[in-house]
């Protein structure tokens, strides 16, 4: 498929098993060049319906997603489920809403997103400029996931997980049983820096929860399409568990949050794209929790 050719073109995907595919975001920040196509973006064919995962950072991308999925299928999009709140795997959602799919979220997404939209969209506007960023608005959902849902996409289901506060407080992971891949969403960045927006606590120790589980291949919201699995935990957890460490003994030894910002895990540096960009707020987001350890 042709991918980012123009307006209405097709995003490119790869199919990482059986009936699901996965569009790689580029390892970047919003900006106009970009789109806003900065985060991986899937979909889940079954004999009936379609089930979209993440729809990426605008309208415009959104409406591409929409294209590649229709040079798959004619099938009806029945689902379009968000991982968690952030603008590049939401603002494209709007791109589905002719379709009239069930809107799934974890069941604090929608006021999560209420509370943020205005500022989200004034920055994700700001980032993409005018045109990039037309069309795009905030879609909540109309399915709230508090406790394990299973979606039927006709010969094949998703069990959608709601987790506790960890990324964010409002993280969801869908299994597709028909391949046993696992959606993780904004829980696993590859190559791109994780990005602390929950508790550094509550990540590492779901990380430790989910390395017990099994999973043919995971896909993760930053990174390639598809990642061995539990192997593909093992970076971001250093990482975390670095910041983590660092952080504890800086507080141990009486330092600021700004002294923190300038050494804490900053060995990590060389293994992540945009560790200069978001390390810093992180660092500081971890030790605001933790010096209350």
């Amino acid at each position: 498929m042709p991918a980012r050719a123009g307006a209405l073109s097709a995003l490119s995907v790869s199919e990482v098993a059986p009936g699901v595919f996965v569009h790689q975001g580029l390892y970047e920040e919003q900006s106009p060049q970009n789109r806003g196509d900065i985060a991986n973006a899937s979909f889940i064919v079954g004999k009936d319906a379609v089930a979209v995962i993440d729809t990426s950072g605008s309208f415009k991308v959104g409406r591409e997603l929409h294209a590649a999925i229709r040079g798959v299928t004619d099938r009806p999009i029945k689902y379009v489920i968000n991982t968690h709140m952030h603008p590049d795997h939401v603002l494209g959602n709007a791109a589905f809403k002719a379709d009239s799919p069930d809107y799934v979220g974890h069941h604090k997404l929608q006021r999560a997103l209420a509370m943020r939209a205005d500022s989200y969209l004034q920055s994700n506007k700001l980032m993409l400029g005018d045109e990039a960023f037309e069309g795009s608005e905030i879609v909540l959902p109309t399915v709230l996931v508090e406790d394990k849902l299973s979606l039927d996409l006709g010969g094949r289901s998703l069990v959608c997980e709601p987790q506790k506060t960890a990324h964010t407080d409002n993280d969801l992971i869908i299994t597709d049983t028909a391949t046993d891949t696992l959606f993780l969403g904004d829980l696993l960045f590859s190559v791109h820096i994780p990005t602390i927006d929950g508790s550094i606590k509550g990540w590492l120790s779901l990380l430790d929860e989910l390395a017990t589980r099994k999973a043919a291949r995971v896909v993760p919201g930053h990174g390639p399409p598809a990642m061995e699995f539990p192997g593909a935990l093992d970076a971001e957890r250093k990482y975390l568990s670095t910041v983590a460490s660092d952080v504890r003994k800086l507080i141990a030894d009486n330092k600021t949050m700004s002294e923190a910002a300038k050494t804490a895990a900053l060995s990590e540096r060389a293994d992540w794209k945009l560790f200069d960009t978001f390390h810093v707020r992180n660092v500081t987001t971890a030790f605001a929790e933790l010096e209350w350890d």
